[in-house]
């Protein structure tokens, strides 16, 4: 019967085995060097404890390693044999095993260690990001702390990453997805004991202009002693999208003395932090063209505040829209999927380049597509709902793009919102 079949069948099969190779011949396999004759050891992860510290686990590739030896410049504090969760001192560590070495602060995972020096093995190829929260702590007095504790997680785990945005303000924590980055935020609460909220991240939009305009700028003021005056004219016209801002002056026979020239250009510039639209004013070029001095009342302060003011009347005059940034997208998933993948990059206000077989991959394919930013947050989310899990991107940054209409009205209306409610 089937039985006896079976049987006879498994025992005429060569049993099973695992040959592991010597450790040399995994070390030329993956064509390691060690010039120095020292001990050779690659980080494979980093851990951060309350109380034992930081601890690299390693490979040890050449030579050995003892408690107090010198890795990477810096004294080993303890070799950890690694069973399961237990971590136990032993005295030393030889060619082929895998330990924890403690309290080397300058090693990361991925990098190959000698006894003096530590370099990237190239070893750790970084995942894109695809999911981002942004993350404050809920008391004020705790910003360094998380600061901190989100470089020991990111240390951790090299599929989380920090970024600090100067557009929004916000400390950005990027990973794979939701649950993911709330894994993480819970280890900051557990862990490091902060109070954390998060929340969506703010777009970085940006506000341009399409005309131009002449405007004059004066700062008079008298109060006892000396006063402060500075008077000019200035022109304001837009640029092409990318070109930037530039200053420049058009000044003759010494109607402003050359050292009021430069403050006038930081008074514009700090003016086009946030333009009329509330957002950071991008692509125009503005002359300095005329103006007056005191002998007496000018100043660098008076300057830049006449600067500030004409620039600050003028803008509004120039007809300002707002700009959204605008990502290129490769959508990677299963051929089956694709019409799913078109449909939903069409939902989100994206447009379709185009898509192909992915290479290598039969049966996959790259769809091309630009994407607002704005409807980029929850991709993955959807992505991975559409196509069973498998789905994924990578994206980059490709141009600005003016938004009008409702979508911008509402933007707008949302940051004036923001913007008093910060103020008061």
């Amino acid at each position: 019967g089937a039985r006896p079949s079976t049987s006879g069948g498994c025992r005429r099969q060569p049993g099973p085995s695992h040959e592991a190779p010597e450790p040399h011949e995994t070390f030329e396999r993956l064509n390691l060097k060690n010039g120095n004759g020292g001990p050779l050891v690659q980080v494979f992860k980093t851990l951060h404890a309350a109380h034992t510290g930081k601890m690299s686990m390693v490979r040890v590739w050449k030579g050995e390693v003892a408690d107090n030896a010198s890795i990477a410049g810096a004294r080993v504090v303890g070799v950890m044999s690694l069973v399961g969760a237990r971590h136990d001192k032993k005295p030393k560590a030889v060619e082929g095993e895998v330990v924890g070495l403690g309290r080397l602060e300058n090693l990361s995972t991925g990098q190959l260690a000698t006894a003096d020096k530590a370099e990237d093995s190239g070893w750790l190829a970084p995942l894109t990001p695809l999911f981002a929260l942004g993350v404050a702590v809920a008391k004020k007095a705790d910003e360094v702390k998380l600061s901190g504790a989100l470089a020991k997680l990111a240390e951790e785990d090299p599929s989380l990453s920090i970024e600090h945005t100067q557009d929004t303000n916000e400390t950005l924590l990027w990973g794979q997805g939701e649950i993911h980055l709330l894994i993480a935020v819970e280890r900051l609460r557990v862990r490091f004991g902060l109070d954390v909220v998060t929340h969506r991240p703010q777009v970085p939009y940006k506000e341009t202009i399409k005309k131009p305009a002449e405007v004059h700028g004066r700062h008079k003021r008298q109060s006892g002693g000396h006063g402060q005056f500075g008077d000019v004219h200035i022109a304001i016209k837009p640029l092409a999208r990318g070109a930037g801002f530039t200053f420049s002056d058009k000044i003759v026979g010494g109607a402003i003395p050359k050292q009021y020239i430069a403050p006038v250009g930081e008074g514009v510039e700090e003016v086009m932090k946030q333009g009329p639209l509330g957002f950071p004013v991008v692509d125009l070029a503005v002359t300095l063209t005329d103006g007056s001095f005191h002998a007496v009342d000018s100043s660098d302060m008076a300057f830049k505040t006449a600067g500030g003011m004409a620039m600050r009347e003028g803008l509004p005059q120039c007809d300002p829209v707002l700009l959204e940034p605008v990502l290129s997208v490769e959508i990677a998933i299963p051929s089956e999927h694709t019409s799913k993948a078109q449909r939903l990059v069409s939902s989100r206000r994206g447009q379709i380049l185009g898509y192909d077989g992915k290479d290598g991959w039969k049966g996959w394919d790259v769809v091309s597509a630009q994407l607002p930013q704005a409807e980029m947050h929850d991709l993955i989310i959807e992505l991975r709902s559409l196509t069973m899990g498998v789905g994924t991107f990578a994206w980059r940054f490709d141009h600005l793009q003016e938004l009008v209409g409702r979508p911008a009205d509402k933007v707008i209306e949302d940051r004036k919102a923001l913007l008093a409610a910060a103020r008061s």
